[in-house]
């Protein structure tokens, strides 16, 4: 099988060795997306709801680069910074994915990179 990375200009750039996505046979992984603005590769101002939405806003950049969108995701990983906020997070995930929704995990973490509120990875499906 083999692999090739997916970039996508309209996400934030990788901030360490890591792609922002890895195709591999039918399979598309896009890497942990934290709430930084692409052009700047800074953490945005806001709550946890203007954070989620820039998250996947990110995410999507990264599907869309591999010519996916929200309803090939199978499965999503979130971390949360805080676990109070999973009601407000959840709100905002609701708008981007449709039926049948991705499996997932929500974790609360200690810590996140650049001190974010949320970070979420996906797995989707040719």
């Amino acid at each position: 099988m083999s692999k090739r990375a997916v970039t996508a200009d309209n996400a934030p750039k990788a901030i360490g060795p890591y792609s922002q996505g890895i195709s591999a046979g039918d399979f598309v992984f896009v890497s942990g997306q934290t709430p930084l603005e692409p052009a700047t590769g800074n953490l945005i101002n806001g709550d946890i709801r203007a954070q989620t939405e820039r998250v996947l806003n990110n995410v999507q950049a990264v599907l869309e680069a591999a010519g996916l969108d929200f309803s090939r995701v199978v499965k999503t990983n979130v971390y949360l910074k805080n676990m109070s906020d999973f009601a407000a997070m959840n709100e905002v995930y609701a708008k981007f994915f449709k039926e049948p929704y991705p499996a997932r995990a929500t974790i609360g973490v200690a810590e996140l990179p650049k001190n974010a509120l949320v970070e979420i990875e996906a797995i989707a499906i040719r």
